[in-house]
């Protein structure tokens, strides 16, 4: 059996003195007569890199002084074998300029690719990435993408829409710096951004978009809006929200056009929505009138009074969007306030997208196939039947009502 040799003193005090000035993982051995410096990450390979001194007691000053100077740059982002040739003044130490590679990344997104609008921009991106950038250049910056993840979206509901939305505009950033600004490697984002948005509370899950609302309560909000310009312009807005089931977006993109065949006009949706099962085509959208609670038909004439310019719509494409600009001005109305009390008390939901649930509501008690309303409204049979468990289930009670009924047509009487 060999001898097993006896550490000096002053190398068991190397190695303990690495360890408690970093983090776990870190430490020092002897190859060769030389210093080899050794970094274990949990998920990620091993790192080593040679330090420039002899394995003595006379370089524990200097093996300690530059081990406490790479440890820093590694957790800035650098690889272990960069961090250590930039603390030998072979390689200069590269800056990340977040600010700079924001601007360049914002260029990237709007001008090249599937390029999003200027609205998308401010709403989706800006304010997360503004933040981030103040957070990375602060004295107290994250030191891995995982960090600054949460540190972004923690203010937000677990698993909530805001969080999903930023988490994936910040981890499109951070792999834009590592693949087109030379960022180090370390800085590439979680392939799987789940763990950090998580999942809603369950008995938020089935109302997180929103309720419908019953034809009239439509009707009682635009009669509570005020009588002036703006009130005018707004109450516009939500008529065609309302009969079209469109997204507050969509009436940045609506237009008349005119049935060859028939020289009939009819409304045209030229909206593409980009989401993760691809974008959805522009369209023809069909009109589902109000009907007030004694039964008449709401003839507010919008396709003849759009036509004829009659239509004045209110500022939607200035700030963060349609929807928010519409959710600002309805928070400040009274007759909205109170509707949305009164579906709180149910345990629902009143948002600026319940205009468009009702109109898929209406259509399934109309008698409209779940497949035609979502032709409407511009999305697939599946997410249609996802987003709205009427589709399905008036559609399943429907077709055993007519396969019974059948049955009970067929005389099953003995012969005679």
């Amino acid at each position: 059996m060999p001898a097993i040799r006896r550490q000096e003193s002053w190398s068991e005090a190397l190695r303990t003195s690495v360890r408690s000035s970093t983090a776990k993982g870190w430490n020092v051995y002897e190859f060769r007569g030389q210093v080899r410096l050794e970094l274990r990450s949990p998920g990620q390979p091993k790192q080593t890199v040679f330090l420039p001194f002899d394995w003595a007691k006379a370089s524990v000053g200097d093996v300690l002084t530059r081990v406490r100077n790479i440890y820093p740059l590694v957790a800035e982002g650098h690889t272990l074998k960069a961090a250590a040739e930039i603390a030998d003044g072979k390689a200069p130490k590269p800056v990340m300029d977040w600010a700079g590679a924001v601007e360049r990344f914002r260029v990237q997104k709007m001008e090249h690719g599937r390029a999003i609008k200027q609205v998308t921009w401010n709403h989706a991106y800006a304010p997360v990435l503004t933040d981030a950038v103040a957070v990375l250049t602060s004295q107290k910056a994250p030191t891995s993408p995982a960090n600054l993840l949460d540190q972004m979206i923690r203010q937000w509901v677990t698993g909530s829409r805001m969080r999903q939305i930023r988490a994936q505009a910040l981890s499109q950033f951070l792999r834009y710096c590592v693949s087109r600004e030379g960022f180090p490697a370390i800085w590439l984002p979680p392939t799987d951004l789940r763990a950090h948005i998580g999942i809603r509370p369950t008995q938020d899950l089935n109302r997180s978009k929103g309720d419908p609302i019953e034809d009239q309560q439509i009707i009682n909000l635009l009669a509570s809006l005020p009588f002036d310009a703006a009130g005018e312009r707004w109450a516009e807005a939500l008529r065609l929200l309302a009969e079209l089931g469109l997204r507050p977006i969509e009436l940045l993109h609506l237009s008349v056009q005119k049935d060859r065949s028939t020289g009939k006009p009819y409304w045209w949706c030229s909206y593409r929505k980009r989401s993760g099962g691809g974008d959805t085509e522009p369209r023809r959208v069909h009109p589902l009138p109000l009907v007030d609670s004694e039964g008449q038909v709401q003839q507010w004439n919008l396709i003849e009074r759009w036509q004829a310019g009659l239509i004045e719509l209110p500022p939607l494409s200035s700030g963060t969007g349609p929807g928010d600009a519409l959710g600002t001005y309805l928070s400040r109305q009274n007759g909205w306030c109170s509707l949305k009390a009164l579906l709180a008390a149910k345990g629902e939901r009143l948002v600026p997208y319940s205009f468009r649930h009702s109109y898929s509501l209406r259509g399934h008690l109309r008698g409209i196939d779940a497949g035609s309303v979502a032709l409407s409204m511009g999305h697939s049979f599946e997410v249609h039947c996802r987003a709205y468990p009427w589709a399905s289930q008036s559609g399943t009670a429907a077709a055993f009502e007519r396969a019974n009924a059948a049955l009970l047509r067929v005389d099953l009487s003995p012969a005679q």
